[in-house]
């Protein structure tokens, strides 16, 4: 539980077989705004992995077995419970995450929607009746797979964990949840707290934390293991491949979300000042720590000056500090590594020719809002995902130069057009290599019943709605012979 005064959490331990587990080592979780202690963490072993995933095996017939409205009313109660503590979230998302105050508040108010959008699944999880030539009756229906391992990030712990898992949960999975490290109690134990507040049984739903010096062994575990038969992953591209390779050599499904290098293309006949806004929230929000985070606007040349006029003055009244200031929409960045590498990022792109057009200064784990312009592919921010406040500005002649613009990097998640006219807006979503485009909207959108991922390097596999059951679940084809099939007479 929080303490309401220091805005701490009482850690309880490894939530394992619905029991609190002391770890016999901790580690130090840090509050990225002034890099004091938030909680000391268990640190959990190999070991300890082992027993959440036999936990979650011993637990899985039952769940299974479960009538499909019991484990939907499940799912409602986990909803209810989020909701019922919402403040606690939004206190670990700021001193935790480092979140600004309106980014936990919505990041709290969503993840309620998406357990009740789980539980209208319990009811979609529909299976075919098809054609026999033989005259039998044969369906292909879907199952749940097992012991599902999930790995969630830090920059949403609140939505993309509970995203990660809980379609998984609605088939009749169970769940062996580890968290980031830099995120370890809003994305992983205070979920274990919701799930136990709501009845879900022992062993369905288990966390297990560890330290960023323990995550390889314990990662390669919840990977390998044998009882694991499927992986949910949402992280960076780099870990993402690691996790694929080994799920793929193990021959297990694994669904994964990966990074983006995300445009936005704004046509000379776009709406500029609703363009500007939303290219500010799209390229600054929570930092730009979110993978489908705006981080190139392509502005047709036409209307290059227009926009930058009123883009810029937007963005130069964002303020950077502390999170216990609700003023401050720009908080800090994760950790120090990562305020280091997106500095590191402005620096080469300036010393190889690109203008600060805004911002460019950093202290602490904070970089200011930045707008970069002359940036070119001979400097390393136009490809690597930056994950921080710097957007790059670049001007285009036509719609080719705009596609080959977008399409210039290894990533393909989101892309987002702005232009009056919708037909051209669909001709030229066909031709970016993204998993989503959105029309007169910034890049960061997400519903809980949508297909959401991306193409190329940006991942694969569905998170949401149906296609979310179909990651977590296989398709068995069953028949029933009425006498029809017949054999060669020498059988």
């Amino acid at each position: 539980m929080l303490d309401a005064a220091s805005a701490n959490p009482t850690v309880k331990g490894l939530y394992i077989g619905g029991q609190w587990t002391p770890a016999a080592r901790t580690f130090e979780d840090l509050n990225p705004s002034d890099n004091s202690v938030y909680a000391r963490i268990p640190d959990c072993t190999v070991a300890d992995t082992r027993r959440a995933i036999e936990a979650a095996h011993a637990a899985f017939p039952a769940w299974a077995g479960l009538p499909f409205h019991k484990r939907a009313n499940a799912l409602l109660k986990i909803a209810d419970a989020w909701e019922a503590n919402q403040d606690r979230f939004v206190a670990a998302a700021m001193h935790e995450g480092g979140g600004w105050l309106g980014k936990g508040k919505f990041e709290a108010g969503y993840v309620s929607e998406v357990f009740r959008s789980a539980a209208a699944l319990c009811y979609q999880s529909t299976g075919e009746v098809l054609p026999s030539e033989h005259g039998k009756f044969m369906t292909a229906t879907r199952w749940p797979l097992g012991v599902v391992s999930v790995i969630s990030p830090w920059n949403m712990p609140g939505i993309l964990t509970s995203r990660g898992f809980a379609a998984a949960l609605a088939a009749g999975n169970t769940v062996v949840l580890k968290p980031s490290e830099d995120t370890p109690y809003a994305g992983g134990l205070y979920f274990a707290e919701i799930l136990e507040e709501a009845g879900i049984p022992a062993g369905v739903f288990n966390v297990i934390t560890c330290s960023r010096e323990s995550v390889g062994e314990v990662g390669d575990e919840m990977i390998e293991n044998p009882l694991v038969k499927a992986v949910s992953f949402t992280g960076s591209t780099a870990v993402g491949r690691h996790i694929a390779a080994k799920a793929g050599a193990h021959l297990k499904k694994a669904c994964v979300e990966l990074g983006g290098k995300d445009s936005m293309i704004v046509l000379a006949d776009a709406d500029l000042d609703h363009a500007a806004r939303a290219a500010n929230f799209g390229s600054f929000m929570h930092q730009g720590q979110v993978c489908m985070s705006t981080e190139k606007l392509l502005v047709q040349d036409s209307v290059y000056d227009d926009f930058m006029s009123r883009f810029l003055p937007r963005a130069a009244k964002l303020k950077t500090g502390h999170t216990n200031d609700p003023n401050n929409v720009i908080g800090p960045l994760v950790n120090t590594r990562q305020a280091q590498r997106v500095k590191a990022l402005i620096d080469d792109a300036v010393a190889r020719g690109a203008k600060v057009e805004l911002g460019g200064k950093a202290w602490d784990n904070f970089v200011e809002p930045t707008v970069l312009t002359h940036v070119d592919s001979s400097m390393d921010i136009w490809h690597d995902e930056t994950f921080g406040p710097v957007v790059i500005v670049c001007p285009f002649r036509d719609e080719d130069e705009a596609v080959a613009l977008n399409n210039d990097t290894e990533y393909g998640l989101t892309a987002a057009v702005w232009t009056q006219d919708e037909a051209r807006a669909l001709r030229l979503a066909g031709r970016l290599e993204t998993g989503i485009v959105h029309v007169n909207c910034q890049n960061i959108n997400d519903e809980p019943h949508v297909p959401f991922g991306g193409v190329k390097a940006s991942g694969y596999g569905r998170f949401g709605g149906n296609w979310g059951i179909a990651e977590f679940t296989e398709l068995r084809w069953i028949t029933l012979d009425r006498g029809g099939r017949h054999f060669p007479p020498v059988f």
